[in-house]
């Protein structure tokens, strides 16, 4: 999830998602994406209902370990 999107934020979007999740009663990870690197960030994301965060510049290895994390195995 980006967190800068026009129209609707990435926090915005994550608090929709899950509101939605919890009339069905299912969940689906969200991973943040954010350019900012402001004391707080990763709070903020977790706050909205997001399960992780990477924060620009992160590297390749960064992101296959929360893809990782997150990723389901393919069957």
């Amino acid at each position: 999830m980006d967190c800068q999107m026009p129209v609707m934020d990435g926090y915005a979007a994550a608090r929709s998602i899950r509101l939605l999740e919890s009339q069905r009663g299912t969940r689906t990870p969200i991973l943040a994406v954010t350019a900012s690197a402001f004391q707080g960030e990763k709070e903020q994301c977790l706050a909205a209902g997001m399960d992780d965060v990477l924060i620009k510049p992160y590297s390749r290895d960064e992101f296959i370990a929360m893809i990782a994390r997150w990723g389901r195995p393919l069957l």
